[in-house]
């Protein structure tokens, strides 16, 4: 990326300092963690992906570094105390890999005519559809203040450099409402996620669906079984290099049919293990004495985040069990609220997870592509809109009505 890698001169005003870092190893984790978090007196941030530790794992795993087109450029803001009071994990980008919302066709149009739209700067968690919080910002009277001098420290920053656009990815609802307030072009899509309304276990869940989404669950669960296969639930410090090293072949599979190349390396997911056992499960599938399927999922203080899945193996809606129906399982069991299931699929609805609104903003700094890009924005949110309304008519839960 050549001489827009430079590091930026940090701005100071009335004594509070914005700088970049290049390497998240910069903070420490205690005050990265107290930003993420929320609360100078909490260190473990609610959702897993913002927290100091998977950040880490993805840098010092060489999963999302400058090699893989992830250079980290974090944004800091500090008090006039030098205490760290709000962050921000972002990235300069020479792609769109690993983003899950899509821009390609913003990056073709634009350099079709003559522009360059690479590198970018994007806010995110690297290959993580998650919402969450990208403003990290302490609780403080003042942390409207400090979210939106982030917001301008981003865009100072891209102009600085001289990129195209500065994108904010997965981000809650009440920072995508402060962007567009503050000049950004806002995004919509959607996901699928489960609620736990307080089941006491599966077969309660099923009890609320429709008799005939019942019976559909019921043999699926069946057949995934069906040739001898048992689930297994590992975490904490019963994960080992072993269980890593068989999931990790599942992982390529999919990956290398997905992607062509896998995000995360294997390193990554040995400091998974170091870093945040108690926030990690692995649902494990075995047959005959040996794991021939898995999927990834990492456990927040209200939700189950599922993220990656594969297989050795092909057994009939064993990906289903896997990955829908032990998450819902586990979280009955451990009484978290919802059940996250990734991007995209619609499939899952039959599942008993229903739609539910993601958003982005972004910066655009060539005036034309802005208009461009929304006037585009407005059509695709009236799309999206649509489609989540019809969608939530296709609920397989009964109705007051029903039996």
């Amino acid at each position: 990326m050549g001489d827009i890698e430079r590091q930026p001169t940090e701005t100071v005003s009335d004594r509070r300092v914005v700088r970049i870092v290049t390497r998240i190893a910069e903070v420490s984790a205690a005050d990265w963690d107290a930003c993420a978090s929320g609360d100078f007196a909490s260190t473990r941030p609610i959702n897993p992906f913002i927290s100091h530790a998977f950040l880490s794992a993805l840098e010092e795993s060489g999963s999302a570094t400058r090699l893989t087109g992830w250079l980290p450029r974090h944004l800091l803001f500090e008090d006039g105390n030098g205490t760290l009071a709000a962050c921000m994990p972002c990235y300069l980008k020479a792609h769109s890999q690993g983003e899950y919302v899509f821009d390609h066709g913003w990056a073709e149009g634009y350099e079709r005519a003559g522009g360059r739209y690479y590198p970018k700067l994007q806010v995110s968690v690297p290959f993580t559809p998650v919402t969450g919080r990208r403003l990290l910002v302490r609780t403080s009277p003042d942390q409207a203040e400090r979210e939106a001098i982030l917001l301008q420290a981003g865009t100072t920053l891209a102009a600085e450099l001289g990129v195209s656009s500065l994108h904010i990815t997965f981000l809650t609802r009440a920072e995508w409402e402060l962007a567009g307030r503050q000049g950004f072009l806002k995004r919509t899509d959607q996901q699928f996620h489960w609620r736990n309304e307080t089941y006491g276990g599966f077969e309660d869940f099923l009890g609320a669906l429709t008799s005939r989404k019942r019976k559909a669950i019921r043999k699926e669960r069946r057949e995934a079984l069906a040739n001898g296969i048992e689930i297994e639930w590992v975490t904490g410090r019963d994960l080992t290099e072993a269980h890593w090293d068989a999931f990790f072949a599942f992982y390529q599979e999919t990956g290398s049919r997905k992607w062509g190349l896998p995000y995360l390396n294997r390193r990554c997911f040995s400091l998974f293990g170091e870093t945040l056992a108690d926030r990690v499960l692995l649902v494990l599938a075995k047959r005959a004495g040996r794991y021939i399927a898995g999927a990834l999922n990492f456990i927040g203080a209200d939700t189950l985040y599922g993220r990656y899945w594969g297989g050795i193996e092909d057994h009939p809606c064993l990906h289903f069990e896997v990955c829908y129906y032990q998450a819902i399982d586990f979280a009955i069991a451990h009484k978290l609220a919802c059940v996250e299931a990734g991007a995209q699929g619609a499939h899952k609805l039959a599942r008993g997870y229903l739609p539910v609104e993601t958003y982005s903003a972004h910066w655009i700094a060539d005036p034309g592509l802005r208009r461009a890009i929304a006037d585009y924005l407005r059509r695709e949110r009236r799309a999206v809109a649509h489609e989540r309304a019809f969608l939530s008519e296709e609920t397989p839960y009964r109705q007051a009505d029903e039996c």
